[in-house]
């Protein structure tokens, strides 16, 4: 993986308003395991008032990890803002998307809505940019077990990078076609924001490939690799 420089601490989101995914402590305990063996701090918190432009400032990146609903108050929506148009790195994993549906810049900063998935079950991934250091070490089609997402608008447009979609044809229950994006990123004013679909199971934050997949979106988010 491309190194520039070394991630510092960073703040695991994982407030839940709506659906709480049962596989949260196991993304935390991953990302703080990833933190260990790289070198960065995890601090995990479900509280909003940690949004602020001084509790923010230094972050090396913000997660929100499996949120859900409405997890912000107005005046952590303007810090988060501002932290990201100022530079910050963000990332959020999986039901991320269905988060914060009554804030139109928080869907220009994720890249899309979730809108609906079948049942949990095994799937193909088709990686389509393998350079980028969250697909980089993962095969061009990856077989993989998850709850494949459903998005309100495509995210392919100009501006987002999709670096890899799921093949319907490979599973029962898609609704979104040929091209069927499941992890982008992109730049957004002067930060970068990644999105990964994947994550629904607990088993999903124990698979090593599943874990760089994390540590590369975080990297890249928060401008420390290329």
């Amino acid at each position: 993986m491309p190194q520039t420089g070394h991630l510092s601490d960073v703040l695991v989101y994982t407030r839940t308003e709506g659906y709480r995914h049962d596989s949260i402590p196991a993304g935390i305990s991953a990302l703080r395991e990833l933190g260990e063996a790289h070198g960065f701090a995890v601090e995990a918190s479900e509280d909003p008032s940690v949004f602020t432009e001084a509790s923010l400032a230094g972050r090396g990146a913000v997660v929100l990890l499996s949120t859900s609903g409405e997890v912000l108050t107005p005046d952590g929506r303007t810090a988060l803002r501002r932290w990201t148009s100022g530079g910050g790195g963000f990332m959020g994993v999986h039901s991320a998307a269905c988060t914060e549906y009554r804030w139109p810049y928080y869907e220009e900063l994720l890249g899309a809505r979730f809108s609906g998935h079948p049942a949990v079950q095994p799937g193909t991934v088709l990686v389509e940019d393998r350079n980028h250091p969250a697909t980089a070490h993962l095969p061009p089609r990856w077989e993989w077990n998850d709850e494949w997402y459903d998005f309100r608008d495509n995210p392919r447009r100009p501006g987002i990078r999709v670096l890899a979609t799921i093949d319907e044809s490979g599973y029962e229950g898609g609704g979104m076609g040929p091209d069927h994006p499941v992890v982008w990123c992109r730049e957004v004013g002067g930060g970068r924001s990644f999105y990964t679909s994947l994550g629904h199971t607990d088993e999903a934050y124990g698979d090593p490939a599943f874990r760089d997949h994390l540590l590369g979106g975080l990297r890249w988010a928060a401008g420390v690799a290329v």
